[in-house]
């Protein structure tokens, strides 16, 4: 579906506009904003959704806010967006929270922490299950307001070079992986590794990573990464639903007319609907293509899982015994977990595996 479609679909194209043209009346200010996002133009969806969101504020207002999308590196790094809104550089960017956790593991909640929520839960925590709140009283030390726009779903385990069959074969495993997931896996052996993802490529082919981790079929088939590590494991415990979000400059967000506020909170919406339509669209054909190509999928071994669960829960309590703000947000993320998971357990998960098995059958 093309975006002009999209936009009409999801009710921000002509008929939308019409209508809240009323409210964003000739009186209300020109705005010109710039938003920097962490991703390159080569990954079209991800990158693709500060477009989406970008077309829905200035379609919504008859061009008078209008926001300008930079590729990472264009203005800042994409690891340095959320630094280039905190002090003004820009008046916002779109990135995933869990990219700084090195300022504060408390950063991780806004994406995904490891055996954590997937993407619906993560959507209904954060709407309606005080998500939003509790994070943005934690991002306001930061000079941040964030607005939920976009998700990946669960992403993929990754590429290794060899196969993972038990947990001592993770020991001395270089892995490109950051972030809090890489500080669980350190606790099993493996050797995180921070790299560009121009990069990956390259280091997989020297042998100077054994593994590496991306997001999902549609976006990994860019790299070709089954040529040099064929080993495609799932599922990426760590991403059960990953959530991006618009992160806008504090003081820049209490400046806004009411109705902008609405229109940008609304075009976010756009957007992580629009990110999440096209990753699960584009990902089952991506996968075929990636397997008829070489790469063989693997499921982690149940004995490996039960390990990273384990080392997990591990990081959660040392971490939160020296955090506040992570407690405060974990000990709300748990509980929400598990109430879900028996929702899921007696519908969603009885309807899907009824239709995987069917399928199976032919």
């Amino acid at each position: 579906m093309k975006r002009r479609e999209f936009l009409k679909a999801a009710g921000f194209g002509v008929g939308a506009a019409a209508v809240a043209r009323p409210a964003v009346a000739q009186s209300m200010p020109e705005l010109r904003w710039r938003l920097t996002s962490s991703f390159p133009r080569s990954l079209d969806v991800i990158f693709g959704a500060a477009e989406v969101f970008a077309k829905a504020v200035a379609e919504a207002t008859d061009n008078r806010f209008q926001i300008q999308v930079f590729a990472a590196g264009e203005i800042v790094p994409g690891l340095q967006a959320a630094d280039a809104v905190s002090n003004g550089t820009v008046e916002m960017c779109h990135t995933a929270s869990y990219y700084y956790v090195g300022k504060d593991p408390a950063f991780v909640f806004g994406t995904a922490i490891p055996f954590g929520l997937n993407q619906r839960m993560a959507e209904a925590w954060m709407f309606v299950g005080g998500g939003m709140e509790l994070l943005n009283a934690f991002y306001r030390k930061y000079n941040i307001y964030a607005l939920p726009a976009g998700n990946t779903g669960a992403q993929m385990g990754g590429w290794f070079r060899r196969e993972i069959r038990d947990v001592s074969d993770l020991s001395g495993l270089k892995m490109r992986i950051g972030g809090f997931a890489g500080r669980v896996l350190a606790k099993l052996g493996v050797l995180p590794q921070q790299l560009a993802g121009g990069d990956v490529y390259a280091a997989l082919e020297k042998g100077t990573l054994d593994a590496a981790e991306w997001v999902g079929p549609y976006d990994d088939e860019k790299f070709g990464f089954q040529k040099v590590a064929p080993y495609y494991y799932y599922p990426a415990w760590w991403e059960g639903g990953a959530m991006l979000h618009n992160f806008i400059n504090l003081g820049k967000w209490d400046e806004l007319p009411k109705a902008y506020k609405s229109v940008v909170a609304s075009a976010s919406q756009v957007a992580n609907v629009w990110m999440r339509a096209k990753y699960d669209a584009g990902n089952p054909p991506a996968l075929k293509r990636l397997v008829a190509n070489g790469a063989q999928l693997r499921p982690f071994p149940q004995a490996v899982l039960e390990a990273c669960y384990k080392a997990a829960n591990e990081v959660y309590a040392e971490t939160s015994a020296a955090n506040a703000d992570f407690k405060k947000l974990y000990e709300s993320t748990l509980p929400f977990r598990n109430d879900q998971y028996l929702w899921w357990q007696v519908a969603e998960y009885t309807f899907d595996t009824f239709l995987i098995r069917a399928r199976a059958r032919g």
